[in-house]
């Protein structure tokens, strides 16, 4: 970090470090959002070596921080970086450039750009769903569910071709389906019509606070089974899924635990290669909610899938009351 009281040299080295336009550029957009070196590189148009080596340069100097996730590496500006007057001027100087530049205004197209592989990939991508006869235990969630201390609404946010509704509609009263792939959404409804579930509305629609709408009164339980890792900004997500409960509602994340597996990108379109217990806390926390914990799920539990090998994890939270 910057220190409160530098030395002559350092205020000097300081001087010198920021004398640079793409340095002051570099900073302003990683204080706008965390951002990958590759996303800097095309908002300043550089090369990414470059951007490197200038980054490397801020971090050094304790103005950036760095985050590693697999081969991508994201910088943010460092919280306390701008105590330090020449700091807060530079930024201002460098939030002035990319104004002028446009830069500045393309953050949140890059960051939403994110997630277009993964669009691609499941507008493509249909599970079909089996025109069997419902299953029987079906009948065993049923007559566990009155257990549940309240079980007026469940949604399922992400719920692709609705494996998990095999479990939610025969426990709740209503369960609302939400995707925002028109192939995840026919996929789903194959599954509710082979199943015979009709307590179930499916819902076109981004997993954002605009999903409020749909869920005016709150709901008891709103459940993202491995939809975070897809998200462009997972603590944005949390956020708005938090939003969607009534009080002592709770938030049940089922997501990956932190791992290095790249093929995952290629093969599911993954964005984050999981979470930390702690991030996923932050995020929590963030959003207004108590954490009740993290665990983590038994190998036996997760399939056949190219994700089964690595480790994952359920967290919840809940809406106080």
């Amino acid at each position: 970090m910057v220190s409160a009281a530098p030395t002559r040299a350092e205020r000097w080295e300081l001087y010198r470090l920021l004398s640079e336009p793409l340095r002051l550029r570099l900073l302003a957009l990683a204080g706008e959002d965390e951002l990958a070196v590759s996303e800097l590189a095309e908002l300043l148009e550089e090369s990414q070596p470059n951007v490197s080596r200038h980054a490397a340069t801020l971090r050094q100097a304790g103005l950036l921080s760095d985050r590693r996730q697999g081969t991508w590496t994201l910088l943010k500006l460092e919280q306390d970086a701008t105590r330090d007057a020449v700091v807060s001027d530079a930024l201002a100087t460098g939030r002035g450039l990319c104004e002028r530049d446009g830069s500045l205004a393309r953050v949140s197209d890059v960051v939403r750009a994110r997630d277009k592989g993964t669009r691609e990939f499941f507008a493509r991508t249909r599970t079909s769903a089996s025109a069997s006869a419902q299953s029987e235990w079906g009948a065993y969630v049923f007559a566990l569910a009155s257990l549940l201390p309240r079980r007026a609404l469940a949604v399922d946010a992400g719920t692709g071709d609705g494996a998990a509704l095999d479990a939610l509609a025969p426990a709740f009263d209503r369960v609302i389906a939400v995707d925002r792939s028109d192939a995840q959404l026919e996929a789903c409804r194959e599954r509710l019509a082979a199943r015979g579930h009709k307590n179930v509305t499916l819902v076109r629609s981004e997993l954002d606070r605009s999903l409020r709408e749909h869920v005016p009164d709150g709901a008891d339980l709103v459940l993202a089974a491995r939809v975070l890792h897809h998200a462009p900004k997972p603590g944005e997500a949390v956020g708005a899924l938090a939003s969607l409960l009534r009080a002592g509602g709770a938030l049940v994340v089922l997501d990956y635990a932190r791992h290095d597996d790249e093929a995952l990108r290629t093969q599911q379109a993954d964005l984050w290669l999981g979470f930390e217990e702690a991030e996923l806390r932050g995020h929590f926390e963030r959003a207004g909610l108590s954490w009740r914990g993290a665990r983590e799920v038994p190998a036996s539990y997760r399939g056949a899938g190219p994700d089964r090998a690595v480790r994952w994890i359920v967290a919840v939270g809940a809406k106080d009351a």
